[in-house]
């Protein structure tokens, strides 16, 4: 597909008639100037590139450097004193992000309108589902002889070019629509995609209709200054995901589905599914028998058996999304079936046993009040009259009202917690394990503060009797840590859990 070239002219007009012009300086005879690049990093850059400046973290320096290896014209919310030998042209803009995503709409020629997207968004359960659509998709498009489907999401991202771990569960809108150019490239139909809180208040998904949105649930998450101001932010963020849709997919027993499903008006279909019989995508007869759960699904077109083989009972919800879904993309069930047969989510409810000693280690991205509590509540469930440890951090400077809330949950049905290392960032590391522990402290919880991440993992499963279970949560299969500002390599929980356990 032959992708048209834009002039500086065309970028100035698009933000100009979306009202985010504020100024500009741009010599007449550079305004044909063709944009062969956008970026918004220093590091990659290209001939005629359109440069945008934007973070807390953003310097000078990378503009100077932008310029030097090609950059044509920056945009940013101020200008910038370049001090250097020559003009630099520039457009300031009353709103970067919404910018970004203008700028990379008509860069890749809205490219995303050949492709079928489905969007997921709530406080937990957004990767699963998401995978669970990959595996549904899968099963179809390799029947038909096509490309497998791309996905986005917080575990990572495959898009046909680039297959890679992720950084952010929505990208910025830049490197959103490159991933939806290389799908396109690549011949890909379907792409599924976590859409975040954030992404939707800050708009990286702005301008793209979804041909199916889910939203799955809501919790308290995600308050903090550099976040969401407050919990009816967060939801009215989430919310956005309505405006965005063709179709959408509501769970019936999400917390204030009242205001839920007023929002979901915006949106000219609407599905609802869930644990309760007034849903369309009704599921039932929930049975775990070793280690497949089997459950029922009852709609207008069919009563039929699914069959999960991922732990974790909670996982029906996100089964049940995935069947809405699919309907709603008139996906054959038979393909359905045998994509939630087969489905695995990286990092997400992978259990381990010893082969000498009876403790069974779970590794789960849960990170937040909710996932903590369904998480906690299916163990109980899953491995009734057995010891709980439990292995976990909280991110430094973001949620900050998770280290109270995952401290007393923790203290609350564990019999041991090892308190450690995770995405501390800019914050000392033990700062943030000691205040976790105060609240472990009010709970009479037993504790232990080991900041090196593979240390408190080994210690829990070393010190664990048998018939103990071993969560370790918040980092899945990841193998990055924030230390400062840089993302620093390190061992993945479930590498670390196949070195000690035995």
């Amino acid at each position: 597909m032959e992708k048209s070239i834009h002039s500086l002219n065309n970028y100035l007009n698009i933000l100009d008639s979306n009202n985010l012009l504020k100024e500009y300086q741009i010599a007449p005879e550079m305004l044909a100037q063709p944009v062969y690049h956008i970026s918004y990093n220093s590091m990659d850059m290209a001939e005629n590139t359109l440069f945008v400046c934007k973070g807390i973290h953003f310097s000078v320096d990378y503009l100077k450097d932008a310029v030097k290896n090609g950059a044509i014209c920056y945009v940013s919310e101020k200008r910038y004193d370049l001090e250097l030998d020559k003009e630099v042209s520039y457009i300031i803009v009353s709103d970067i992000r919404k910018a970004m995503a203008y700028i990379a709409d008509l860069f890749y020629n809205k490219i995303w309108r050949n492709l079928k997207i489905i969007g997921v968004t709530g406080t937990k359960g957004k990767s699963t589902t998401a995978y669970f659509m990959k595996y549904i998709l899968d099963s179809y498009l390799k029947d038909k002889k096509k490309p497998i489907s791309a996905i986005i999401s917080g575990i990572d991202n495959y898009d046909g070019i680039i297959n890679e771990e992720s950084h952010l569960t929505t990208p910025e809108a830049m490197m959103l629509h490159k991933h939806f150019n290389n799908a396109v490239k690549s011949g890909i139909e379907y792409l599924s995609m976590e859409v975040s809180s954030q992404a939707l208040k800050y708009d990286r998904t702005l301008g793209i209709t979804f041909d199916v949105g889910c939203f799955l649930n809501i919790g308290e998450d995600h308050i903090s200054d550099l976040e969401h101001s407050s919990f009816d932010d967060y939801l009215e963020s989430k919310l956005r995901i309505f405006s965005q849709c063709e179709k959408a997919c509501v769970n019936i027993n999400s917390d204030h589905i009242d205001r839920v499903m007023e929002a979901s008006k915006a949106c000219p279909h609407v599905v609802t599914f869930g644990l309760d019989e007034r849903a369309d995508v009704y599921g039932y007869d929930i049975v775990k028998t070793g280690k497949t759960i089997k459950f029922k699904v009852r709609t207008k077109d069919f009563d039929k058996e699914f069959k999960l083989t991922m732990a974790g009972l909670f996982n029906v919800q996100n089964a049940l999304a995935a069947i809405a879904m699919s309907q709603c993309l008139n996906i054959p069930m038979t393909y359905v079936a045998a994509g939630l047969r087969r489905a695995r989510v990286s990092g997400r409810m992978e259990v381990y046993t010893g082969k000498k000693r009876k403790v069974h280690v779970i590794v789960d991205y849960a990170h937040n009040k909710m996932s903590f509590e369904t998480l906690f509540q299916s163990t109980l469930r899953e491995y009734p009259n057995k010891k709980i440890s439990i292995v976990f951090g909280c991110p430094g400077k973001k949620a900050l009202g998770r280290r109270k809330e995952l401290g007393e949950i923790a203290g609350k049905y564990s019999d041991r917690v090892y308190i450690t290392e995770e995405d501390a960032g800019e914050e000392p590391v033990l700062k943030i394990c000691e205040e976790i522990a105060q609240h472990l402290k009010m709970q009479e919880g037993s504790y232990a503060i080991i900041p090196n991440r593979e240390e408190a993992i080994r210690e829990a499963i070393e010190k664990a009797d048998d018939d103990t279970v071993v969560l370790i949560t918040g980092k899945g299969r990841e193998t990055r840590q924030k230390r400062g500002v840089q993302y620093i390599e390190t061992p993945s929980d479930v590498d670390v859990v196949k070195k000690y356990l035995v």
